[in-house]
């Protein structure tokens, strides 16, 4: 894949080897958002436009492809334990089992047979944004395969209609944005585009930002919520409150991003709870079969500042800001109750692939 100018930090020298590379790597990392999830749907943003606050942290999607010499395809999800196998000349059939990369491959037009290896570090449904990541990394060893030069926003938007046109999975735009260019950013969307504006965010903010934080799986994402659909329909059938509680999630997302500029991170936490008070007004099934409400509730009462059930709710991740000496009595309460807490580093980089010789 031929470096572009506006990706030329995550391609590398790596890409300009010869075909003679038998491997093909790629990772893209999953993100945390703070505020603004939900204004980055289209019958909303094209409307009011929209606004988010997020940044991509360590835990990524990774594909490693291994080009062939006939026209069968072969993706193996090890971690999943799925696999699938067809004819690269055959339509694939959308049955549930490693679409985005079935999807993939046809809308990059892929010609040549190859094998692809995947693998993730969330569960599905996680609520940071592991689909999209997936799906990133996946465009990116494929685009790298076929050597097409795309820049950030032509990868994003690839994503994009991969995940939402392609395979008709009900969502927003962020993380396509998020897994593709990495960093902490503020993201606005407009009618006929996306703007991203990258934060420079001092080193030690960030770092007692991730002091401050907490992240806690709450459980497995019931898929069968229709959530988004319902989100959509309480904004069509006029609900103010949902309403209400949209443009409030928007302007929070403003106020957020100078308390972090500023480094006033107890406000940043008090910011978070506004936001949760709010996503629960634009809609109330958010929380609907999960123990969200409970562990954040719990949190509250030994210290918690604030907090955001990531994703489109149903389960998944559930990030907690809170003083470092409150966070022991923090996890003790909420493990006991089920939660599982996994530590995470914010990650500066979006899409990364290169070539390697090396099986």
């Amino acid at each position: 894949m031929p470096i572009s100018e506006s990706f030329p930090n995550r391609l590398g020298t790596a890409a300009m080897q010869s075909d003679e590379s038998l491997v093909i790597r790629s990772k893209s990392p999953m993100r945390i958002s703070f505020a603004g999830g939900g204004t980055d749907l289209p019958h909303w943003f094209e409307a009011h436009g929209g606004a988010v606050l997020s940044s991509t942290i360590n835990r990524y999607a990774y594909v490693t492809l291994y080009p062939r010499q006939d026209n069968l395809v072969q993706i193996n999800s090890y971690d999943l334990g799925y696999s699938v196998k067809y004819g690269i000349d055959e339509k694939p059939s959308y049955d549930g089992v490693l679409d985005l990369a079935k999807a993939a491959i046809l809308r990059l037009n892929i010609k040549q047979g190859l094998d692809m290896d995947v693998r993730s570090d969330a569960p599905p449904g996680s609520g940071l944004g592991g689909s999209s990541a997936m799906t990133s990394a996946v465009i990116g060893a494929l685009a790298n395969f076929t050597r097409q030069n795309l820049s950030c926003y032509d990868l994003a938007e690839l994503n994009w209609s991969i995940e939402r046109v392609d395979l008709g999975i009900k969502g927003g735009k962020q993380d396509q944005y998020a897994t593709t260019f990495g960093g902490f950013n503020h993201m606005e969307f407009l009618k006929d585009r996306v703007i991203l504006n990258p934060l420079r965010i001092d080193r030690t903010i960030l770092n007692d930002l991730e002091a401050h934080l907490l992240l806690c799986y709450t459980g497995r994402v019931r898929a069968d919520l229709g959530l988004i659909d319902k989100q959509i329909d309480y904004y069509h059938q006029g609900r103010q409150t949902t309403i209400k509680g949209m443009h409030r999630l928007m302007q929070l997302v403003f106020e957020m991003k100078e308390a972090l500029l500023k480094g006033e991170l107890d406000t940043l936490g008090l910011l978070l709870h506004e936001a949760y008070e709010n996503k629960l007004r634009m809609n109330p099934d958010i929380h609907q079969g999960t123990r969200a409400v409970a562990l954040y509730e719990t949190a509250r009462q030994h210290g918690a500042l604030g907090g955001k059930l990531l994703g489109a709710g149903g389960g998944g991740y559930l990030l907690l800001y809170c003083q470092s000496r409150k966070q022991h009595k923090i996890r003790t309460a909420l493990e006991e109750m089920g939660g599982q807490f996994t530590d995470f580093s914010f990650e500066g980089l979006g899409l990364q692939t290169w070539r390697s010789k090396a099986k």
